[in-house]
């Protein structure tokens, strides 16, 4: 299954490929091959050749600062930068805003707001996370507690999230709040846009496993947004929301499935490097699983992006992609540990670039520190953004249209 590319896609793929020899050095062999110092200049100079060129929105509107590229023009963006081990989002809150907050505004927000947010986002003056899970709402969206009080022009928020992704270098939140507390569940809930840098707000860190702060938790005391900042009309934060998320779970889609592509291929490099090629049946066979499950999630994102080229927003099947390729990145790292042995309790080698997903091309296949750090990173993979069990039940209900599940509020009736 692929794509056809007509003779204007051809064109901008060739002068995308020129534009990518011209600001990379020579001998570049993909971002994943630069210690540190190296990579953190390069990609802010990365950063503004992809500003100049339009290319970090290449979607969007010019109007508002975007590229104004068509859908299948967005798709070679995403290919011959992972080909060519280039991020498109290179600054850490950069792939929040272009993949989730501004495909959303542009989907449910206003005019005033388009053109308030989605141009700072473009320039980095506006650095987003992203305001969801709560300690007892994680994959049960409609179970937030925090609230938004309408009191004159602004609301007064109050609650706590957890678990945000880059939270520690953002200034602005989108949230998920109760404004009608009356209401139960996915009713009553409104999409708040939230400046973080003011006195009612207190952002923590979060340590993970791999010894990264990486995460953040906001608390929220007579936090204020102004009364304009509600996306999509006050109490329909559920359908936002759900917007949202299929625009996490789809936009990236070609470009996740090349980037599984390259890991699938360091992998086998690993197992050439450390067995010479020499494989029993059991290593064959996960290695040819691998494989198959990432030319699946290869063809369901084209399936996508058709699905998306013909007007129509994300679905629930975007989350069959969320769960396969959750549950792949784990079959991959586990594999990747398994042959290793006892190299992964002394990790050594390059560290790891990319904390939510593969690693770069050009990162050496035989660093043992990257695989343990990819391993442990996927571990919550199928949990956060929607646990698989949580996935399992929309793929069942939305789209093989069985029973619904009972709730927990059902049977207790």
């Amino acid at each position: 299954m692929e794509l056809n590319y007509d003779p204007p896609a051809q064109e901008f793929r060739r002068e995308l490929r020129e534009l990518i020899a011209a600001s990379v050095p020579e001998n570049w062999n993909g971002s994943g091959q630069l210690d540190p110092a190296a990579r953190a200049e390069f990609l802010s100079g990365w950063r503004a050749t992809l500003h100049t060129h339009r290319l970090l929105a290449p979607g969007w509107p010019t109007e508002y600062g975007g590229g104004g590229r068509r859908l299948i023009e967005q798709s070679i963006v995403a290919e011959e930068l992972i080909r060519a081990g280039l991020p498109q989002a290179p600054l850490p809150n950069d792939a929040c805003g272009f993949t989730l907050l501004g495909p959303t505004v542009l989907h449910c927000g206003s005019a005033e707001q388009k053109l308030r947010f989605l141009p700072p986002t473009i320039d980095g003056t506006i650095r987003w996370a992203q305001g969801y899970s709560e300690p007892e709402a994680g994959s049960d969206l409609f179970n937030v507690r925090t609230r938004a009080a309408l009191d004159g022009d602004e609301w007064i928020i109050n609650g706590q999230k957890v678990w945000q992704t880059a939270g520690l270098s953002a200034n602005w939140i989108f949230i998920l709040a109760r404004t009608d507390p009356a209401a139960s569940r996915s009713r009553g809930l409104s999409l708040l846009l939230v400046p973080i840098d003011q006195p009612g707000i207190e952002v923590r860190g979060i340590r993970n496993m791999a010894g990264e702060t990486e995460f953040a938790e906001f608390f929220f005391t007579d936090a204020v947004a102004e009364a304009r900042n509600v996306v999509g009309g006050i109490g329909e934060g559920a359908k936002v929301a759900l917007t949202l998320l299929g625009f996490e779970r789809a936009a990236g889609g070609v470009a996740a499935a090349l980037a599984a592509k390259i890991e699938l291929r360091r992998l086998v490099d690993l197992v050439h490097a450390t067995r010479g090629g020499r494989v029993g049946d059991d290593l064959r066979q996960r290695l040819a699983a691998c494989r198959v499950s990432v030319q699946v999630l290869h063809c369901l994102a084209l399936r996508t992006l058709t699905v998306a080229a013909n007007g129509r927003p994300p679905g629930p099947e975007s989350s069959v992609i969320k769960l396969l390729s959750s549950e792949h990145r784990q079959r991959v790292t586990e594999l990747a540990l398994d042959i290793l042995g006892a190299q992964a309790l002394t990790p050594s080698g390059a560290e790891a670039v990319n904390p939510l997903g593969p690693q770069p091309l050009g990162m050496d296949p035989l660093s043992s520190a990257a695989w343990v750090t990819d391993f442990l990173h996927a571990r919550p993979a199928t949990v956060y953004g929607g646990s698989s069990e949580i996935q399992r039940n929309t793929i069942g209900e939305q789209i093989l249209n069985l029973p619904r599940e009972p709730r927990l509020s059902e049977s207790a009736t």
